[in-house]
């Protein structure tokens, strides 16, 4: 259907995800491309002079992402130029965020070794980039890194989206704190997050609950690019054990991979990740591809010894999945909110169900739902431990 859609992307295609950004209940898909690259025109690059192996993104010319519109029945036009997305960068990743909280869908773009880029929605079919002005286009020498995967949530119960990107080695993740005026903090460089993801290479990245307790926790799949590093850089290693982050509350966060046994230490060189409840027990389980090797599916096992609740949305005005749909919950320990997105990691996509994590709290005293159509419902009293699913125009 690619070429009768009109959806048409001759170039070196990495993550993309699906939004409605001017919310005329149609979902809307975004590419993120990364440079320009042919097998012809492929460099020979060498880090001892004698065995190929990867250029850096700097030996090569970098590309433009691309918007395409649904038109409906199918059709797609190509409206990049003209919403704002005209600009050269080399794209990885990319996640869909509200950051100003005005209800519309702004997008947030990894860039390797190029300033990362933050498009505000103007709310008329057009984008504006403020990634510099809001502080999230460098590390905090001011200097581009290599930034991979990336994912928003909102780890400390602010009610603001934050930004977390996988980034190269030396680099260290980066964790955006939304300040909620426009700027963003980047908190790694002074927490355990960037203290223990300093020499990894980061690549699929995202927030989830993996204990449910309510705070959304940090997942890192690693794995360098050149096979001999570990030669010139006795410190970094091809093979990467993943990072997991637990939250602890107050914006604090504790390394915790190495308690997760041997099987999810194991060293590999990982790319894509994502998770989803694939055994329906109400704990998130993750899937980690591999470059040149297998992918790897890790269960969850006593993650669900706290209560949850998982709510999978069906849009009638909406679009079907729900995308963009805000959920917010309401339990004896707090408050707690996500929104329904496409995206995010890097070249992956999580299960569009949202989990919430109760702790020891039996139930949500509130649900409430805002659809992107303006529809906004609420349920009382919803019992933990339960898949729900929710219609926009049905209910429970």
């Amino acid at each position: 259907m690619t070429k009768a859609s009109g959806i048409a992307n001759a170039n070196f295609g990495t993550s993309a995800a699906w939004f409605d950004y001017d919310r005329d209940g149609k979902l809307d898909l975004f590419v993120a491309n990364y440079v320009q690259w042919t097998p012809k025109g492929d460099l020979w690059c060498s880090l001892d002079g004698a065995t190929k192996s990867y250029c850096t993104p700097e030996s090569y010319k970098g590309t433009r992402s691309k918007l395409f519109h649904n038109l409906g029945n199918g059709r797609f036009e190509d409206v990049s130029a003209r919403a704002g997305f005209d600009n050269t960068s080399k794209s990885l990743g990319v996640t869909v965020l509200d950051y100003n909280g005005d209800g519309w869908p702004d997008l947030f773009v990894a860039n390797d070794t190029q300033p990362n880029k933050l498009y505000r929605n103007n709310r008329n079919g057009t984008f504006t980039e403020e990634g510099m002005q809001a502080g999230v286009a460098f590390g905090e020498d001011g200097v581009a890194r290599g930034a991979m995967g990336a994912d928003a949530g909102d780890y400390d119960r602010s009610g603001r989206p934050h930004l977390l990107v996988g980034n190269f080695s030396n680099q260290m993740l980066g964790l955006y704190h939304n300040e909620g005026n426009g700027l963003f903090v980047d908190e790694a460089p002074s927490s355990a997050v960037g203290r223990a993801s300093l020499l990894s290479l980061a690549f699929g990245v995202f927030f989830f609950d993996y204990d449910l307790d309510g705070y959304p926790d940090i997942f890192a799949a690693n794995g360098h690019i050149e096979e001999e590093i570990g030669r010139v850089q006795p410190k970094v290693q091809y093979k990467e054990p993943p990072l997991l982050f637990h939250n602890l509350g107050g914006r604090r966060f504790e390394p915790v991979g190495p308690a997760m046994g041997a099987a999810f230490n194991r060293a590999v060189v990982a790319r894509g990740a994502a998770y989803a409840d694939y055994d329906r027990d109400g704990d998130l389980d993750l899937l980690v591809s591999t470059n040149h090797g297998p992918a790897y599916l890790f269960r969850n096992d006593g993650g669900n010894r706290n209560h949850w609740l998982s709510v999978r949305l069906v849009g009638r005005k909406s679009n079907r999945d729900g995308i963009g749909a805000v959920v917010r919950l309401s339990s004896a320990s707090g408050k707690q909110w996500n929104m329904v997105r496409s995206g995010s990691s890097y070249c992956s996509q999580s299960d569009l169900a949202l989990t919430f994590g109760l702790g020891a709290d039996p139930q949500a005293t509130a649900l409430e739902i805002e659809w992107p159509s303006g529809v906004k419902q609420r349920f009382s009293n919803v019992p933990a431990n339960q898949f729900l699913t929710i219609d926009e125009m049905g209910g429970i």
